[in-house]
């Protein structure tokens, strides 16, 4: 998805203000409040803690668009009409403008509660519900939408905890399309310095004592979830454009993110395996634990590492057949140990976008996963586990894609739409950043992002409410089963538009078809037991599961 801002934007960027001498950054984490001020010479500013009181502006769109995405109200698109000078945000006179792009853009007329019939009533109960188990704090701005007045002030450590109280599934969203901010919102161009760990929405408005000076900044959260705020002099893109690098690098360590997305691979298809063994023999089918050695026919052999996510096949005559299931984020990295290395780290990134890009143009979708052919004519992928270095690359360009080219590489023959990964290197040590190393690559691509799946939830509620009233029978067979862990919260359960249900673990989302008939509530079942033993090898044993799904159907019946 491609956000396009107005085109009279730029006049409004040029009449901002001088640059800030300082820069306020807080952030939520482990139950407290920690800040940051960076400073670029003047005198130091005041300190300042939790009390401290912010103004809303207009960080009240993100809570309406948590709301109405998680309470499944309608948020039809916006027309423009050229009268409201709001509408400067968000499109040209007769123009439209769809949730993501008002949430990027920050087009307040796009979230009035009273356009999306919000009824004070829900709000309430939502909000309550998600700070009921916060402890005790001023939350009364959030109490009414009505209240939510871009001049308002709250204390930002209450800010901070309320954006901390959103879990994971409930702000997937919202942080998808808050990653337009850093490629084609307020903060263009500062991708080089963030990749895809910040998700926030950005903010300007006047200062409370002199009216005529204007603040800005951004609140939201970081890639793992940590709530951030940040604020300065000058509207939020002088603020991006003056302090990216120095913010980028006084940001806390981010933590891990459950990996998105689910990818298939057929290994070695371009050398035919004869005997694959293990630490007692050969191995038989099914999933792989250990250390093991794969002879070739061509008399090659190959060591190699699986936890579970590896599984032998066997297919027809008896030909033993390897194939890998992974997140995104990890099969990116297995591709980057196996193509190149993350010695070179801007060279690596531009690679790491450019395996994902490649993932996106040549998959096919089956079962719900992506699945490719690991070969030495395509896109290699190592079948041990990635190395930490190649993972946390990998999840710094989360999401990350080219968009608009068709994307391959090579190890160092560049061509038309081929970037050399030895070139990459060698401009990487004379300076270049990953982003201009695309940019020589693909001329003509643009940076963008590909949420793993690219699936947005359109909910369904008949099928969430079977699962809830369903889920109380089951335990007390899952409670006996190995590996079972109960999801932290009850799955979304989301239409599918197209192909096989699945399950998104990342989101703790279901992708299927409204119920009909026993088959439906069946691979209902079946899909939130891969989420249930999303930890577990058992999880990738389809036939385990389907056995089990069948198993807990049953139950149903046997309890009516």
């Amino acid at each position: 998805m491609r956000v396009a801002l107005p085109a009279f934007m730029a006049a409004l960027l040029l009449a901002a203000p001088a640059w800030s001498a300082s820069l306020d950054v807080a952030w939520w984490r482990d139950g407290k409040m920690e800040v940051r001020q960076l400073r670029q010479g003047g005198t130091a500013p005041p300190p300042f803690d939790g009390a401290r009181q912010v103004p809303l502006a207009s960080l009240w769109k993100l809570f309406v668009y948590v709301y109405a995405s998680d309470s499944k109200v309608a948020m039809p698109d916006y027309r423009c009409g050229g009268r409201d000078p709001e509408e400067v945000y968000c499109c040209d006179a007769g123009q439209s403008i769809g949730h993501d792009a008002a949430l990027a853009q920050s087009c307040g007329p796009f979230f009035s509660p009273k356009r999306l019939m919000i009824a004070p009533a829900s709000w309430r109960q939502y909000w309550t519900g998600r700070l009921g188990a916060v402890p005790a704090g001023d939350f009364s701005w959030l109490s009414d939408p009505a209240q939510l007045a871009p001049a308002r002030t709250v204390r930002l450590d209450s800010l901070l905890r309320a954006l901390d109280s959103i879990p994971a599934a409930s702000r997937a969203d919202a942080e998808a399309a808050l990653l337009r901010v850093v490629l084609d919102g307020r903060g263009a161009g500062t991708a080089r310095w963030f990749g895809s760990q910040l998700r926030v929405k950005t903010y300007s408005w006047h200062e409370r004592r002199r009216t005529d000076e204007r603040i800005g900044g951004a609140a939201g959260w970081l890639a793992d979830g940590t709530p951030i705020w940040f604020g300065g002099a000058g509207g939020s893109s002088n603020v991006f454009e003056q302090w990216a690098p120095r913010l980028a690098a006084s940001l806390p360590p981010v933590g891990a993110a459950d990996d998105g997305g689910c990818v298939v691979v057929d290994y070695f298809k371009r050398y035919p395996i004869r005997t694959v063994r293990g630490e007692r023999g050969v191995a038989a089918p099914g999933l792989l634990n250990g250390r093991y050695h794969v002879q070739f026919d061509n008399g090659q052999n190959l060591a190699l590492r699986s936890a579970g996510e590896l599984m032998l096949l066997q297919e027809k005559g008896g030909r033993p057949q390897l194939r890998g299931r992974f997140g995104v984020n990890e099969y990116v990295a297995r591709v980057l140990d196996r193509e190149a290395n993350a010695n070179e780290p801007e060279a690596a990134k531009a690679l790491a976008i450019a395996a994902r890009t490649y993932l996106q143009q040549n998959a096919v979708t089956v079962a719900g996963c992506q699945q490719i052919a690991d070969s030495s004519a395509t896109q290699r992928v190592s079948p041990s586990p990635a190395t930490p270095v190649a993972l946390a690359i990998a999840r710094w360009t989360d999401q990350l894609i080219v968009d608009g080219v068709t994307v391959r590489y090579h190890s160092n023959q560049a061509s038309e739409g081929t970037m050399a990964w030895s070139e990459a290197v060698r401009q990487a040590r004379q300076g270049k950043h990953y982003d201009e190393l695309l940019a020589a690559a693909y001329p003509g691509g643009a940076l963008s992002t590909f949420g793993n799946t690219g699936a947005r939830c359109r909910r369904l509620a008949q099928n969430e409410d079977w699962l809830a009233r369903s889920v109380p029978r089951w335990q007390r067979v899952l409670l006996r089963e190995a590996g079972y862990e109960a999801p932290p919260q009850a799955p979304l359960v989301c239409a599918l538009q197209s192909g096989a249900p699945y399950s998104e673990q990342s989101r703790n989302r279901i992708y299927m078809r409204p119920l009909a008939t026993r088959e439906d509530r069946i691979t209902l079942a079946h899909e939130y037991l891969h989420l249930g033993l999303r930890n577990h090898p058992r999880g990738q044993d389809e036939e385990y599961v389907e056995r089990l799904a069948r198993r807990l159907v049953d139950l149903n019946l046997e309890a009516l």
